[in-house]
């Protein structure tokens, strides 16, 4: 098993990671609507704001302690990763050095015996970090509560403020923004920290 196609297996969990962030559940307003309202009077009256959600996911605490879990987690799997690769590797060179002193059926064996753990390691690989594995699986469930904040927050500015609609500049649902147009991410920060301190508080 090369060190290469290890790797590649190994970036998957940061790379959902990345997805996940500009895919997120944020409130927005989809580019359709916009092309059905134009530049009518309704449209002039909208009340509308933005957030960029990859600047609250890098600053936010709960979402940087999933990130932190993530790691932890990634960092962990890496290391049984790379025991298994020692144990095939360290087979494979016995096999060699001892080649010419095994028996046909010795060597037999032992050649099952690295294919074995072989499949292993690739089995982990795939479980770990595969499309359907525990790495993504674990980001969902860790991430989830993180979201729901996120937009109970921008819900809450929303009304608050009456705006119509609060956009995520990030998953790209903005053609054109005129430069009054309020960035509110940094409100939705303080929000989140807000709700963030007192859930801390009443928990002691």
């Amino acid at each position: 098993m090369s060190e290469h196609i290890y790797k590649s297996h190994n970036k998957s969990l940061f790379f959902y990671f990345r997805e996940v962030m500009v895919k997120s559940k944020i409130y927005f307003l989809m580019i359709t609507l916009i092309l059905g309202l134009g530049f009518s009077p309704a449209f002039a009256q909208l009340k509308l704001g933005y957030v960029n959600s990859q600047q609250v996911l890098e600053k936010f605490k709960d979402a940087l302690d999933v990130k932190k879990q993530l790691a932890e987690l990634n960092t962990q799997w890496e290391s049984e990763a790379r025991n298994m690769q020692r144990e095939i590797q360290k087979l494979q060179e016995e096999l060699e050095s001892q080649s010419l002193l095994l028996s046909d059926q010795r060597r037999q064996e032992k050649v099952q015996e690295i294919q074995t753990l072989g499949q292993k390691y690739q089995l982990f690989l795939q479980t770990k970090w595969g499309q359907q594995g525990e790495g993504v699986k674990k980001e969902v469930e860790l991430l989830q509560p993180v979201y729901e904040k996120i937009n109970t927050a921008i819900k809450k500015i929303g009304e608050a403020e009456g705006y119509q609609y609060i956009f995520d500049v990030v998953a790209g649902n903005i053609l054109y923004a005129s430069d009054d147009q309020p960035d509110l991410t940094e409100k939705l920060l303080a929000e989140l920290n807000k709700e963030l301190a007192a859930s801390t508080t009443d928990s002691k």
